[in-house]
């Protein structure tokens, strides 16, 4: 027998895919970080991802002026520093120090990629049309880099209040897509 799931869990299962984090750099400012969930591929060639930032996060405001960002999808060993970025604000917080966390420089995007991630995706806004309802950003990977040494290290799913899981086994199933 199926019991009633209050809607606002609904989330807790529709999970967009792994734990990534959203590094922005204001003109003038220090690079901020944040930890970010709500992000979906809308296109293979260009990369096109949605994303959402709410107007109330730190990161909003420099993510809207500057139309830039990278996306660093962090390995779970990284966990407890995914958390805690997750759990501050870059308004009183340097994240990258306060998180032990290594900036290097992109080559199309002010915004730092992240040296211990699996892989640093350097984005442009491509459409703000959905943010003003939505908070909902439609970027461009205008260039991609990935980490050899993480290249099978798992990842974290968010699914709410502190709960994530880990990769697991990898299957292969036939297809027919590249």
């Amino acid at each position: 027998m199926m019991k009633e799931l209050p809607l606002a869990k609904v989330y807790q299962f529709i999970e967009p895919g792994p734990v990534t984090l959203l590094t922005t750099q204001a003109q003038g400012a220090k690079p901020n970080v944040m930890t970010m969930s709500w992000h979906m591929m809308l296109e293979f060639e260009p990369p096109l991802i949605g994303c959402v930032v709410a107007q109330g996060n730190y990161s909003f405001a420099a993510l809207h002026k500057t139309r830039e960002c990278v996306i660093a999808v962090p390995p779970a060993s990284l966990s407890k520093v995914v958390s805690g970025i997750g759990n501050c604000t870059g308004g009183d917080t340097d994240k990258f120090a306060c998180f032990d966390l290594t900036p290097l420089p992109a080559s199309h995007v002010a915004a730092p990629l992240i040296g211990e991630a699996i892989v640093n995706l350097e984005c442009v806004v491509k459409d703000t049309k959905m943010v003003r309802t939505y908070n909902l950003f439609i970027l461009e990977c205008v260039k991609a880099w990935e980490n050899p040494k993480l290249k099978d290290a798992p990842m974290l799913h968010h699914h709410g209040y502190g709960n994530f899981s880990v990769d697991g086994e990898r299957i292969h199933v036939k297809s027919k897509m590249r």
